[in-house]
């Protein structure tokens, strides 16, 4: 017996949405609808800290959108959950999110902490690893988002998680904006100062979770599945050749210098870059490179089943 249920992961750069079908006893999920919109809701949310008024539109836009989706399928009232992430959780003016998701959508919008968002990026992630994948556990789930990175080992059960205010958005908007523009490509000394903050909450992140553990680093969202297309070499961006990918380390390393020293025009012309990863993607390959250089992990499996997908399984 499936359930239909809908899902809606607000972060700090992007909304996705998934309507799928879920058979608890099987553990299958057949998607119906995955999408996605970047809105930039964390638009300097860290030097401000409030969500900026034309941020929100964008966001509320693009729940209109999805609204009119999540009744064209008919998924069942109380079969929708709208999770919030990062941006909310900082802004002084969440309630005027809060309000506009409720108007749209007509659910209220949950601003997690971040244990429990990293809890729904390890289900979403792990729950197809399991078997036949010849990958050993414990599973390290690194959730490279916008303004924060979750961290979360485990095997069958979380064992221990936390999430570090440390993104591609955040990290491009503390130290490669200047008087509104992006500095492109960034000085050597802004690539410092990003590493020397990443450095910083991995240590933060190591004081909860033993990242020295982990057999398996297995990475999730738009910064890590962008490498990982552009380590394939692919013509277009494809999640399914992109699920599941294994890239090492120095494939890693290379794409991240590459990315850092990449004009705007080089980094968009790249075929599998979404536009609204361009100012970020140098940032985000930076996060990546240095977990995979403190955790010793030789490659990083690649999902595209994560938060959503957990926020999905939630539901039944």
């Amino acid at each position: 017996m499936t359930t239909r249920v809908a899902a809606i992961d607000c972060g700090t750069n992007s909304i996705r949405l998934l309507v799928a079908d879920l058979d608890p006893a099987t553990g299958e999920l057949k998607d119906l609808d995955r999408r996605m919109r970047i809105v930039r809701l964390g638009q300097g949310v860290d030097r401000t800290g409030r969500l900026a008024p034309e941020a929100l539109e964008r966001t509320f836009a693009a729940c209109r959108e999805y609204a009119e989706v999540i009744a064209g399928h008919g998924v069942p009232a109380g079969r929708v959950r709208f999770v919030a992430t990062s941006a909310s959780r900082d802004a002084d003016n969440r309630e005027d999110f809060v309000r506009g998701v409720v108007d749209i959508l007509g659910v209220r919008p949950e601003v997690v902490s971040g244990e429990q968002e990293a809890q729904f990026s390890f289900t979403g992630a792990t729950r197809e690893l399991t078997g036949g994948h010849g990958l050993a556990t414990p599973y390290l789930v690194v959730d490279i988002g916008g303004g924060s990175t979750e961290f979360v080992l485990g095997g069958r059960e979380v064992t221990a998680a936390r999430s570090v205010d440390v993104g591609c958005v955040r990290m491009t908007e503390r130290h490669l904006v200047h008087d509104g523009v992006i500095t492109d490509p960034p000085t050597a000394e802004a690539v410092a100062a990003i590493t020397a903050d990443i450095d910083r909450a991995l240590d933060e992140a190591a004081r909860e979770v033993p990242l020295e553990q982990a057999r398996t680093l297995v990475g999730l969202a738009g910064s890590v599945t962008t490498i990982a297309g552009i380590a394939l070499g692919l013509p277009a961006y494809d999640s399914a050749a992109i699920h599941h990918a294994r890239i090492t380390r120095e494939q890693v390393r290379e794409i991240t210098g590459r990315l850092l020293h990449a004009t705007h025009a080089e980094r968009a012309a790249i075929p599998v870059m979404h536009e609204g990863r361009v100012d970020v993607i140098g940032a985000g390959a930076l996060v990546l490179l240095r977990i995979m250089e403190r955790t010793g992990a030789a490659e990083v499996v690649v999902s595209e089943h994560d938060i959503l997908d957990g926020i999905g399984w939630s539901l039944v």
